[in-house]
């Protein structure tokens, strides 16, 4: 195993982690040690991946034996099965995992206690609210990246292993509210009587809040979701719920990049208030509430709860992070006035195969890249999505981290004056394009002999065609690429026009002239076609803003 040397400069002008190829890297997939979570780092197809950019694997035993992984399906995708942890953490320059580094169960031992220095981790670490955990790994010299910690940029979507996370959670929550509602949450009438659909309450639309609605309305519930951000609305009314507005003078509950943020007591006492008499008339509330490096806000009081149907259940997603219910036991299921109010924490692991690919995906694209096109392990200071998960580089703690820089917009282009560079001078006027140009050239080359030697209804019917074309052109021409789809479905009433038109000239040119009954015809086939095509192409559209 070569051991890495950092011997460039942090920070500098190529933001340089070492200089060793990729072929020299250990990657080690753990197993995890809390005994609730049977996600891993690392499956046999993200194995794959990581032996295609040159890097080699080991994987503990037993590792993916939650998720559904055996330790055949590491070797055969390439990996190298070791017995014991210590085996990863003595071996691996990169070790992957899913939970922060934690105490080891039934030991006196800490897994920071086995990290080496130099050695790179990459896992959920929750940098603002671990500053304990932080400063012990700064102390071993290590090289730590948060997954958690991934900007929320439109470069980053491949590598938001917190949003894939969360649209896993949201979808299983409303798995666990319908196991303990215990009645169909879709309305049907039968003939044993009618059923009502389950009124099911969102509180945050954020990822998990989304991916709930979602599997909600597809089992049939009537939705209504509630965000402290207005900018979800949007979101919310096109997925088929209804959103519930909360405004408070002189202050909002939006914080820096699309999350939550903490807010005054008055706001947090009114917004309590909404949300119980929207608790009151509900079946089923799902809780999704977070705000980054705090404790979670307490949304739904005590008597909130007592005010709710005999039978309705809570699904608190925010249980980990001290519940949005006051109520709430972590990992734990109680009854309360009546009330289910369901704590556990390991939801992700109940879909451990699901989850446990995604979140392996988002390793491997971590590290593909770290290492770029060069296959080589280098750090870039300069890069908003690596510095921004780093949180300590070679024990120097680099948490948090600085604040995005705002790009300025490219200035607009000038229109070009008129030469002489007199104020108020009108600009030149474009050339003609080429295709106007012959089409120009073939309409005369039409025209003409038509005025020469044909019939005067068919001079008129040819100039109309072809002035038609002209004044098509320059308007499908001026008109955005943005815009094209609309237009085509807008067109479908000129469409209907030269169907009538090519249907009258088809009776009348039939008796005498051929020529225009056939015209007539071929106006009548391509305007079908273009009507059919307008109705699929705004059908299509239309079902983008659907469920």
């Amino acid at each position: 195993m070569a051991e890495d040397k950092h011997g460039s400069p942090k920070g500098g002008a190529e933001g340089a982690d070492g200089e060793a190829g990729s072929g020299s890297f250990l990657v080690g997939v753990l197993k995890e040690v809390d005994p609730r979570e049977k996600r891993v780092a690392g499956t046999p197809a993200s194995v794959e991946r990581l032996l295609k950019m040159g890097l080699r694997v080991i994987v503990e035993s037993g590792a993916g034996a939650g998720a559904g992984f055996e330790d055949a399906a590491y070797a055969e995708a390439g990996a190298r099965v070791v017995p014991t942890a210590a085996d990863v953490w003595g071996e691996a320059d990169i070790v992957v995992k899913v939970r922060a580094p934690m105490e080891v169960p039934d030991s006196e031992e800490h897994e920071v206690d086995r990290v080496r220095e130099g050695q790179r981790l990459i896992s959920f670490l929750w940098p603002a609210q671990n500053k304990e955990l932080v400063e012990r790994l700064r102390a071993r010299k290590a090289t730590v990246l948060a997954m958690d910690a991934v900007p929320r940029i439109t470069r980053a979507q491949k590598l938001d292993a917190l949003s894939a996370m969360s649209n896993v959670a949201g979808y299983r929550a409303v798995v666990e509210a319908a196991y303990c509602y215990g009645r169909l949450l879709g309305g049907q009438v039968t003939a044993a009587g009618k059923v009502k659909p389950a009124q099911v309450f969102i509180v945050g639309a954020g990822v998990a809040g989304l991916a709930a609605i979602g599997a909600a309305r597809s089992l049939g519930a009537q939705v209504k979701a509630f965000d402290t951000r207005p900018v979800v609305r949007e979101q919310i009314e096109s997925m088929g719920a209804q959103f519930v507005p909360f405004e408070f003078q002189g202050e909002t509950g939006e914080g820096k990049g699309g999350y939550a943020k903490e807010v005054s007591d008055a706001y947090l006492a009114a917004e309590q208030q909404l949300i119980a008499e929207h608790c009151r008339g509900s079946d089923i509330v799902i809780t999704t509430a977070l705000i980054p490096g705090r404790k979670a806000p307490e949304l739904i009081t005590s008597g909130a709860v007592v005010g709710m149907r005999r039978g309705s259940v809570i699904v608190d997603l925010a249980a980990e992070q001290g519940g949005n219910c006051a109520l709430t036991e972590r990992d734990k299921t109680v009854e309360r006035y009546g009330v289910l109010i369901n704590g556990h924490t390991d939801l992700l692991s109940r879909m451990a195969l699901q989850a446990s690919e995604l979140y392996a995906n988002t390793v491997a694209t971590l590290i593909e890249e770290i290492l770029g096109k060069a296959r080589v392990w280098q750090l870039n200071m300069q890069d908003e999505i690596q510095r921004g998960m780093l949180v300590v580089h070679d024990g120097e703690l680099l948490w948090p981290p600085p604040s995005p820089t705002i790009r300025p917009g490219a200035p607009a282009p000038q229109k070009p004056s008129a030469p002489g560079g007199a104020h108020g001078a009108k600009p030149e006027a474009p050339s003609s394009p080429w295709p106007a140009r012959i089409g120009m050239v073939a309409a005369l080359l039409v025209l003409v002999p038509v005025g020469l030697f044909g019939q005067r209804e068919l001079v008129q019917h040819m100039t109309v065609f072809l002035l038609a074309c002209v004044v098509g052109w320059h308007v499908v021409w001026n008109v955005t690429p943005a815009l094209h789809t609309p237009l085509m479905s807008v067109t479908n009433a000129i469409s209907g026009i030269i169907l009538i038109g090519g249907m009258l000239l088809s009776a009348s040119g039939s008796v005498g002239v051929p020529v225009a009954a056939i015209l007539g015809a071929v106006a009548v086939l391509l305007a079908s076609i273009n009507v059919a095509g307008g109705f699929l192409v705004t059908q299509r559209m239309l079902r983008m803003f659907q469920r």
